[in-house]
Order: C-alpha cells, then sequence, then structure tokens
C-alpha cells in the first residue's frame, strides 16, 4: 500500500451533528473511525447564533459551541477527526474508494455519508450581514425568538407556506414575499396561508435589501415587480425558504438519489443501495431538518454500520 494510501473500517464524510453522533457510536463499537469534516467544519450550525430546542441545553446554547461540545466528545472517544474534503469517490468495488484533497486515497470497508445540506439563499450582501441576527433559513429553529413581533418569509413552495403559518402562531404580523403572481405551493398549503388572518401575501415582489442598525434587522425593502413601487416593511425577522440543497454533488451517478440531490436510503434505515455506504443527516432529509434529527439518524447509521461489518466478519469465519 503506498503512502498516500490509508486502509480504514469506517470513514465519516462531513460533520455536524449527523456526521459527530456517527463517530461517537463508531467510536464506542470500536470501529476507529476517521472522519473528514469538509469545508465547514461543524456544518450548519456554526453558522448559526442561539439555539435553544437541542435537549441537554437548558439555557440554550450558541451553534458554534455546541458543535464544539460534539467535537470534542467524538474524539475523546477515539476519533481520528482530519479537516478536508472529499473529492472523488469509488464505490464500485469492496472495499470503497475514496480520494481526499485530490491526493490521499481511502480504502474503507463502510462509508457513512453525513455531508449535510446548504439553505439557498437569495445572494443580498445584507443577507449574509445579519444572517444569525434577524435572518434565519429556518422558522422551526429560530421563530421563537420574533415572539410577538413582525417578521417577512420570502418564498412559494410548500416549506414556505408551512413556514409562514408556522410563524403566525407565535408572530404578530407575517409578511409573505412571492416573486411571482401565484404560489408554486400545494393547493391544501396556499389555502391555509390565504386562511391565515395574521399573513399578508406581497404578490410579484422582490426582496431588495434587508435593512438594520448594524448588529440586528429592523426592516425590509421590497419592490413591486409590475409597478417599481418600492416599500419599506417594518419588520424584525426575515426567513429565506426558497429551497435547501444537499452537499451530495460528489456522489452523483454513484448512489440513487432524488431529483434535488438529497439520497435515498431504506425506509427505517440508513442504508443507501450500495452495500457498506451509508447516508444520515441533512444529506438524506428533506422533510424535519432538524440537528436533533440528524444526530438520531447518525447514531442509526454508525449501528448499521457495525452490524454490516459483523455480519461479514461472521461469514468470512463461519
Amino acid at each position: 500500500m503506498s503512502q498516500d494510501t490509508e486502509h480504514v473500517k469506517c470513514l465519516i464524510i462531513g460533520s455536524g451533528p449527523a456526521g459527530y453522533t456517527a463517530a461517537i457510536y463508531a467510536s464506542r463499537a470500536d470501529l476507529k473511525p476517521v472522519m473528514y469534516t469538509g469545508m465547514l467544519a461543524g456544518g450548519q450550525l456554526t453558522q448559526t447564533t442561539e439555539v435553544e430546542n437541542f435537549p441537554g441545553y437548558p439555557d440554550g446554547v450558541l451553534g458554534p459551541e455546541m458543535m464544539e461540545d460534539f467535537r470534542k466528545q467524538a474524539e475523546r472517544l477515539g476519533t481520528d477527526i482530519r479537516f478536508g474534503y472529499v473529492s472523488a469517490v469509488d464505490f464500485s468495488s469492496l472495499p470503497h474508494k475514496v480520494t481526499v484533497d485530490e491526493s490521499k486515497t481511502i480504502l474503507a470497508d463502510t462509508v457513512i455519508i453525513s455531508t449535510g445540506a446548504s439553505a439557498k439563499w437569495l445572494g443580498l450582501e445584507s443577507e449574509q450581514k445579519y444572517s444569525g441576527f434577524g435572518v434565519s433559513a429556518c422558522a422551526v429553529c429560530d421563530g421563537f425568538f420574533f415572539k410577538g413581533q413582525d417578521v417577512a418569509i420570502v418564498g412559494a413552495g410548500d416549506t414556505a407556506a408551512e413556514e409562514a403559518t408556522y410563524l403566525a402562531k407565535m408572530c404578530r404580523k407575517v409578511y409573505m414575499i412571492v416573486r411571482r403572481e401565484e404560489f408554486r405551493a400545494s393547493k391544501a398549503m396556499v389555502h391555509r396561508v390565504l386562511n391565515t388572518p395574521n399573513v399578508e401575501v406581497l404578490y410579484n415582489t422582490e426582496t431588495i435589501e434587508i435593512m438594520g442598525d448594524g448588529t440586528a434587522v429592523n426592516a425590509v425593502k421590497v419592490c413591486n415587480n409590475q409597478t417599481q413601487q418600492e416599500t419599506i416593511l417594518d419588520v424584525t425577522g426575515f426567513f429565506v425558504a426558497i429551497g435547501h440543497k444537499p452537499n451530495t454533488d460528489i456522489f452523483r451517478g454513484t448512489i440513487n438519489m432524488d431529483e434535488t440531490g438529497y439520497i435515498i436510503t431504506r425506509p427505517g434505515s440508513t442504508e443507501t443501495n450500495i452495500e457498506g455506504v451509508f447516508c444520515c443527516g441533512d444529506a438524506q432529509d428533506h422533510i424535519y431538518r432538524q440537528a436533533v434529527t440528524a444526530a438520531g439518524t447518525g447514531c442509526m447509521a454508525a449501528i448499521d454500520a457495525e452490524r454490516y461489518l459483523a455480519a461479514k466478519e461472521h461469514v468470512v469465519t463461519a
């Protein structure tokens, strides 16, 4: 085996709640996992501020702090955590062949994919400036912080409609910014939005800028596509619900995924269509997308990998 080739029992691709939880369980099962964090070590949660809905943190916790706790726990139990990204995969034979940083080859008996997903953004400079300080891509995660306040949400699909009605339960007023003159959401979801009294839908409307005082959002400037009239909405929260993109491009063509790119796992399991390859977290979950559900599937992936290896050893020695 060349110097740039290494054989491991369990390779975890990506960090975040799913990857770190998989690492904790794989370490305790003596799989001696090696994790490559990807370019954003800790995943999406490192870009959030306060997390109040993860069990075990009664006073809440900052996203980056929580991911640091996860990392320390995985490391203490024996996970070999490395900063690096996977540049190519070859799942055509066992052990699986994974190229890291375009230079190193890892031969892995099992692979756990936990590369997560990224929220799609509008691309405004002000959006990134206030991300975590009034701008959010998850109403379920952050809606609570805007109780009794006025907020805006941009999007026209089922997720946006669902998040608008969710926000309406706790916020005083919800402006729903729809770029075209109609929703993309299902009829049932549109009906729900239109029958929620404190949701005001602004059709044919583009977001121009998110305004604030440097530390928090206090308004959003929008423009009507037809009249070109600009309006300033007095809101303290701005939610982006124009979709998520799973970070799975590297696996395209080698593994079963849906049209959006979410990896398909066997129901009730983290198994993919490829022997010895498992997937957990937001790379395969487009429904819940929560840290706690990602962690749960990370646990499942490590158990699935351990049982797969145990069954193979049994076959070999039987």
